[in-house]
């Protein structure tokens, strides 16, 4: 059901690679409650994904960029207001990837050259990005910038290695940059904490299936799925919520907020009786 939120709005999506992306799902949801839409992502997730399908079906255009580089984003921003007339409303940044992680470097023994990527690619990203919007002064009064990250920057989660690293500081320059957004330009910039999201990206983390098994059974309200995030994230860029900035928002269920549950008690008892 679309509530016309985002009716008369116009964003950027970041992100989008084929049908399991949270940003897909976000792109399809936008465009549902209203929103006209840019696509992008990196040339080299263009080829491997079926982001091509996402554009047709949303009317949106495609301009490929490397989040990492200033130049692209330049290029992005400078296409994105000729596409729109000017100004837009919405950013969502849906990027991150650890090279560690995809090669299995354990947390104690990484590659400091691929750790400098993992922050690049997903943290200082969004500084960059951040920084051309400010400069190139992109986005209208009262838009909305979301990026999204996960638990394992407060938290430490076997497995997720040097991407805790990265969503600390995502989340430390959302705070940062939201400050001087928000009192020059009202300009609001916050992260969306996920539930563990059956993605591509999420599934090249070790452990991924235990873990989203883990956070369900952890979670009241079991784990929230990617239309979920979708559908929060089109609460985050609606003017229903144009005074939250510099905030990191959790949407998992309850489980940031769940000491302990029964259910992972008798499970966890059970397998030291089997033991």
């Amino acid at each position: 059901m679309a509530y016309g939120l985002l009716k008369g709005k116009k964003g950027i999506i970041s992100g989008a690679l084929n049908e399991q992306s949270i940003a897909w799902k976000a792109a399809l949801k936008a465009v549902e409650e209203g929103a006209e839409i840019v696509l992008t992502n990196a040339p080299v997730s263009l080829r491997l994904g079926t982001i091509n399908e996402l554009a047709e079906q949303c009317n949106a255009p495609l301009i490929p960029a490397d989040a990492t580089s200033v130049e692209d984003l330049e290029k992005l921003v400078d296409g994105a207001m000729e596409h729109f007339g000017g100004k837009f409303d919405f950013v969502l940044h849906s990027i991150g990837m650890s090279p560690n992680v995809r090669k299995g470097r354990p947390y104690d023994d990484i590659n400091y050259d691929y750790l400098g990527k993992t922050l690049d690619i997903s943290a200082i990203s969004l500084h960059k990005m951040l920084s051309v919007l400010y400069k190139k002064d992109a986005l209208n009064e009262w838009g909305s910038v979301v990026a999204l990250t996960y638990i394992a920057a407060q938290r430490t989660f076997d497995g997720y290695s040097d991407m805790a690293d990265a969503k600390a500081l995502l989340e430390s320059i959302t705070r940062s940059f939201g400050l001087k957004y928000g009192k020059e330009r009202h300009v609001r910039i916050n992260t969306i904490s996920q539930s563990p999201t059956k993605t591509t990206a999420g599934s090249g983390i070790a452990g991924m299936q235990d873990m989203f098994a883990y956070a369900d059974a952890m979670s009241p309200l079991g784990n929230a799925t990617a239309a979920d995030c979708a559908d929060y994230i089109t609460s985050m860029f609606s003017d229903l919520t144009r005074h939250v900035t510099m905030q990191n928002l959790y949407h998992d269920g309850g489980f940031s907020a769940t000491g302990l549950t029964a259910e992972v008690v008798e499970a966890f008892t059970k397998g030291l009786k089997n033991e």
